[in-house]
């Protein structure tokens, strides 16, 4: 603890415009609005102010948690003694460059990108029109839906180490697979992302990505805090189907629901804990494996607890 305190003091000294905030609470950065506090979380508005933060993090032993949005994110009630560092929003360049290739920051929206694509005319993002969460954490978990994933137009990444390193990763480095990639463990910070898309006609996207967002509102609990899917898509099955299956729709424990719209989203229906939403997690994997017999995995990301 004395060393994440040592940290502060030095970034305080080394780079005194960078944001820091001490026992921030980690609810106020996660879709699912739940989460305690954080020791230390640093800001840094530029990839420079990042890279500092981050060696000095390293040079004192401290091995920094790194956000996004948070918007895949179950925290611990009791928070996290450490040293967190999310990205901001000073860090959104948005470009295009060539014909058909975007240039964007990591911090910035998902959704905020693919409106930017189709204003071009660019076609391939329309699958993330409606993806909470940022450009940079739907790398970091090939998020995709509506047969899109993040693989198929993500072709280059800028990103830092948590020794505060510079890297340039091509799509052939990036190990992408069903919602996970080589930033999976956590050791690197995605700075801006290069991705390559296709020409199209503006009204064509425009429509497609209306289409899908209108199913989304009609079938998820957009209105509800949540992490989006609770649970990865096993081999052959689907999530939600087998846990409406089991009879688990509207299955509550606290304030941590099995939404009444798809059951395959675990909801904060206001007042939920962590505990209430990892026990509700236990219970509907428990049953789901007693009917029948697969395994669920969870698809939400877990810092400070675990199933």
């Amino acid at each position: 603890m004395n060393s994440v305190f040592q940290l502060a003091e030095t970034l305080k000294k080394l780079c005194p415009q960078l944001e820091l905030r001490e026992n921030e609470p980690l609810s106020h950065h996660t879709s699912f609005r739940i989460g305690g506090p954080v020791t230390l979380m640093a800001l840094p508005k530029s990839k420079e102010e990042a890279a500092l933060a981050l060696r000095t993090a390293a040079n004192l032993g401290i091995d920094p948690i790194l956000l996004g949005r948070g918007s895949n994110l179950l925290v611990a009630d009791e928070g996290i003694e450490g040293f967190a560092l999310k990205y901001v929003s000073t860090l959104d360049s948005l470009q295009q460059e060539g014909p058909c290739e975007l240039v964007a920051g990591a911090g910035l929206a998902l959704a905020q990108v693919a409106v930017y694509a189709m204003e071009h005319a660019l076609s391939g993002l329309e699958f993330a029109h409606g993806i909470p969460g940022s450009l940079g954490g739907a790398v970091f978990m090939n998020a995709g839906a509506y047969d899109g994933e993040m693989a198929q137009v993500v072709s280059e990444v800028c990103c830092l180490t948590k020794q505060g390193e510079e890297e340039l990763l091509s799509a052939e480095q990036m190990g992408f697979s069903y919602r996970h990639s080589v930033f999976s463990d956590g050791s690197r910070l995605i700075v801006s992302v290069r991705l390559t898309l296709r020409e199209g006609k503006r009204e064509d996207i425009q429509a497609k990505m209306a289409e899908l967002m209108e199913r989304r509102r009609s079938k998820q609990p957009l209105e509800y805090p949540s992490a989006g899917s609770t649970f990865k898509r096993p081999t052959g099955y689907f999530a939600g189907t087998l846990i409406e299956q089991a009879g688990l729709k509207g299955a509550s424990i606290g304030g941590a629901q099995v939404s009444e719209k798809h059951a395959g989203f675990v909801i904060n229906t206001g007042s939920a804990t962590c505990e209430d939403v990892l026990r509700l997690m236990r219970s509907v994997r428990q049953i789901v494996q007693m009917d029948t017999g697969v395994i669920l995995e969870p698809e939400v990301q877990m810092i400070g607890c675990s199933l």
